[in-house]
């Protein structure tokens, strides 16, 4: 497997849609056209099932149904880059916080949702195929720490790790009906965890298919240190033997004014970190100096695995601009994943372009890193 230095730019259609502009240099460029000349060499694209309200209103963060991510694998493969699709079997969101059932799915029962995840993963490549836009990996199912197509696949109920083996291994198959050889992914959360994935890893195969690549969340603010993600990564590689991929990561670039972006009041914000707590959690101060030292130590990390196991990263949203009308959701979304918004850009400071779309000089770290191995 190659090394992948990949980007996951799942909302760049709606930006660029809604007036987002991309600049290097103070020249104005494709922000693919960008990315790639940093040195990206794969998109990671997600995929919800209906992204849409019974109305047909658009849920939002890119509305991310299958001719989106047509659209974006074809630019992909116009810039000679590779595919990583994230199927999340949901209409929305999937994360360790929500695994909604997607609607044309609930009433279900176990044995039902398993069918349905075959054939609906199997469909969804069948169509890939034929629009050419067929991925290079795959991932199936999106960090599936508290598991998936809740609850029958919900953890930590002991005995729904045989409901969530079945429905990962109805997705795998479903990809191995069409391609034995493809890479299979499956996404964790927390990567500084090692207890956590070792848990969920010695049960899923006492249980579940064979897949090829373990992948992790690693954000800084949320997962531990990176000598915890050290820790994890070299062990996974040991006990497991598969590869590994750092499926999203990211770090700010600035505090200033971003809580504008986020739309939330001050009694809203009160269960989030403050600037000083994000300072005391993290060592690298959250300015474009900090993000570029934080992703030079990430690549040590990465390098530090053995037998150069870890095969890369898929940095997170780092084209999510904050224009106007693209949040983490509309008020259509809002009743399907059952929470009250609001639906702002909490994400704007993290990109890998500023606020006004230049390219950050983190960028040239992307691009002057050299993998141990290639």
């Amino acid at each position: 497997m190659k090394f992948y230095k990949g980007m996951d730019v799942s909302t760049l259609p709606e930006v660029e849609r809604l007036g987002g502009r991309f600049y290097d240099g103070g020249a104005e460029r494709d922000a693919l056209d960008i990315l790639q000349n940093y040195g990206a060499n794969a998109l990671r694209l997600r995929l919800w099932n209906d992204p849409y309200s019974e109305d047909g209103e658009p849920y939002g963060a890119g509305t991310n149904d299958l001719q989106t991510v047509i659209a974006l694998t074809k630019r992909a493969r116009a810039h000679g880059m590779d595919v990583l699709l994230d199927l999340h079997y949901s209409d929305f969101w999937a994360d360790p916080g929500k695994q909604r059932v997607p609607k044309a799915w609930r009433g279900m029962d176990a044995d039902a949702l398993a069918d349905a995840v075959y054939g609906y993963t199997r469909d969804t490549l069948l169509t890939l195929r034929e629009a050419g836009a067929y991925p290079d990996l795959i991932q199936v199912g999106n960090e599936l720490t508290n598991g998936m197509l809740w609850p029958f696949g919900q953890l930590p109920e002991y005995e729904n790790y045989d409901n969530l083996a079945r429905f990962i291994s109805a997705g795998i198959r479903g990809v191995r009906s069409l391609d034995p050889s493809m890479p299979v992914m499956l996404h964790l959360d927390n990567g500084g965890n090692n207890a956590m994935y070792r848990d969920w890893f010695d049960h899923y195969l006492e249980r579940g298919e064979d897949f090829q690549i373990i992948g992790l969340s690693y954000y800084p603010f949320w997962h531990g240190s990176l000598t915890d993600l050290e820790n994890n990564m070299c062990d996974l590689a040991a006990r497991y033997g598969k590869e590994l991929m750092i499926a999203e990561t990211s770090m700010g670039f600035t505090m200033e004014d971003y809580a504008d972006y986020e739309k939330l009041s001050a009694d809203e914000r009160k269960g989030y970190a403050t600037k000083k707590e994000l300072t005391e959690r993290i060592p690298f101060p959250m300015t474009r100096e900090g993000q570029s030292d934080f992703l030079r130590a990430l690549f040590d990390v990465i390098d530090s695995v053995p037998e150069h196991k870890c095969r890369g990263f898929f940095y997170w949203e780092p084209a999510w601009l904050p224009v106007p009308g693209s949040g983490w959701a509309t008020e259509a979304a809002l009743p399907y994943i059952e929470e009250k918004g609001p639906c702002g850009n909490e994400w704007a400071n993290q990109a890998l372009f500023d606020y006004d779309g230049n390219a950050l000089p983190s960028l040239k770290v992307v691009r002057d890193y050299s993998p141990a191995v290639s």
